[in-house]
């Protein structure tokens, strides 16, 4: 089974914050999930570079655009690093071949069906959201989004025919071809539905765009507008333009085709972007996955509002793990989630130091105490194994469902019962009183349970797990010595 992925593509306006990597590291876990499951899978990201607000920000700077887009869109770029992405393939849309062709054969292919049209248009633009926003969509006349009052534009453009597709997304979406993902999401999208669809603007003029953007085919006076530009992007790194072989095998013939979205664009991913495909005569994607926001002090976190958190920096202080294990432990399926300092700490040390930390270094050093670090091979059904039994199933299904804290969940039963296992037969009594064939039978459970962890915690912690899996060795083969695999971060020097 083949496995397509991909986030959106953030604008690069400024650097990334945390919450572009919330999405970015919610596929990361679920492009390595599947591969652990042996599935072919190809996992894209990239940047959103023919925008407005890159242009007005390259302004502000004294800049080029295309200076500006390429130093930040490199920002995005490196993030793999830090966060231990596996990405497969990063686009750029305003350099890289593949788009600009790809997006052209698209908007030809919707003109042909006859959904294009030319017409004048006034409305109120935020250049934030890159959208016209409606009079009662504002809250005291500004953007609820951005929380800037839009600008007044009156342009001659070009139209899509979206109010065709009301109806066909409508069945799409209650028969779960077109599965959105969590439930509250595709209720906001089938009431989006049955107010009635309106046709959009997918083009604005070069002269506002100051010429920067992809041309209409056929119309060097307008741009294609940056969201019908960015949500081409999916196809086009594929090489939809050239009939390349990665387009079969990814999106025409792919079983699950999977984008992974903030709550914020749901409209152009469930709205706009399938009717684009509908009308080209291309395969729709399966699954759209919806997270909602991260918070700060209740405020979402936000290049324009400035209250930004550099996720390099975080990893830098306190190490890829506690990030890691935040983005995917604290978020809710539905609803926002706040982010603190404080709370990242607690997360790595309730959990990873002390509970998972504690079990693994107790179960190494019980092996090398009484057993000189080879660990027994003895077998018994008992109750730490009843705890691993179907946690591969439940973690399938949580992810499936795009529940990373359900997921999570599962795996941690399985650490919670060996804490308490270790506890309830007390295998250091077992050995001082010459018991060695219980003992042997409770350190092979703990040996056992502790490299289960390791290896589903895998798609969620990679170097993590990697570090766990040395620690445990391998069948047949001795434990190294213990040593601190989760570190406290509340003992971190101040400022660290």
């Amino acid at each position: 089974m083949s496995f397509y992925i991909t986030t959106s593509i953030p604008y690069v306006n400024a650097r990334p914050h945390l919450g572009h990597a919330l999405e970015f590291v919610q596929a990361d876990t679920l492009a390595r999930h599947r591969r652990q499951r042996g599935q072919d899978v190809r996992f894209l990201t990239g940047t959103d570079e023919n925008a407005l607000k890159n242009v007005r920000a390259a302004e502000a700077e004294g800049v080029l655009t295309a200076e500006l887009v390429a130093r930040n869109s490199a920002w995005f770029a490196a993030l793999r690093e830090p966060l231990e992405l596996s990405f497969d393939d990063f686009i750029r849309t305003s350099v890289d071949p593949r788009h600009r062709d790809g997006v052209e054969r698209l908007w030809r292919a919707c003109a042909a069906s006859g959904d294009l049209y030319e017409r004048s248009y006034e409305g109120l633009y935020c250049v934030g959201c890159e959208q016209f926003l409606q009079p009662a969509e504002l809250i005291a006349g500004r953007c609820p989004e951005h929380l800037v009052a839009p600008e007044p534009v009156a342009e001659r453009n070009w139209f899509f025919r979206l109010s065709r597709y009301g109806d066909r997304l409508a069945e799409l979406i209650d028969s779960g071809t077109l599965r959105i993902e969590p439930g509250p999401r595709r209720n906001e999208v089938r009431a989006q539905i049955a107010a009635g669809l309106e046709d959009v603007s997918i083009s604005r003029s070069a002269e506002r765009a100051g010429g920067w953007g992809i041309p209409v085919p056929g119309d060097p006076s307008q741009v294609i507008y940056v969201w019908w530009d960015a949500l081409c992007n999916y196809v086009t790194a594929l090489d939809y333009a050239s009939d390349n072989p990665a387009y079969e095998r990814w999106w025409a013939g792919s079983e699950a085709r999977v984008h992974v979205i903030g709550k914020g664009i749901t409209r152009f991913h469930a709205l706009y972007w399938p009717a684009l495909l509908l009308s080209a005569g291309v395969p729709l994607p399966t699954d759209l996955f919806v997270h909602d926001y991260l918070t700060i002090d209740g405020q979402k976190i936000s290049k324009t509002l400035g209250n930004t958190v550099d996720p390099s920096d975080l990893v830098r202080r306190f190490g890829v793990d506690a990030v890691r294990w935040w983005l995917l432990r604290e978020p809710p399926r539905v609803g926002d989630a706040d982010f603190t300092i404080g709370r990242l700490w607690q997360r790595h040390d309730t959990e990873l130091s002390n509970e998972l930390g504690n079990l693994v270094n107790r179960t190494v050093g019980l092996v090398h105490r009484y057993r000189s670090g080879r660990a027994p091979r003895a077998y018994a059904q008992t109750s730490l194994d009843a705890a691993r039994q179907g946690v591969d199933a439940a973690v399938d299904a949580a992810l499936d469902d795009f529940d990373f804290r359900r997921a999570l969940d599962g795996i941690w039963a399985i650490v919670t019962e060996g804490n308490r296992y270790v506890e309830a037969t007390r295998p250091w009594e077992l050995a001082k009183a010459g018991l060695d064939e219980d003992a042997d039978i409770v350190l092979a459970a703990l040996v056992r349970a502790c490299r289960d962890v390791a290896r589903h915690l895998a798609p969620f912690l990679p170097s993590a797990s990697a570090r766990l899996r040395e620690q445990l060795g391998g069948e047949g083969t001795d434990v190294p010595l213990a040593r601190a695999l989760f570190p406290r971060l509340a003992e971190l020097p101040v400022g660290s």
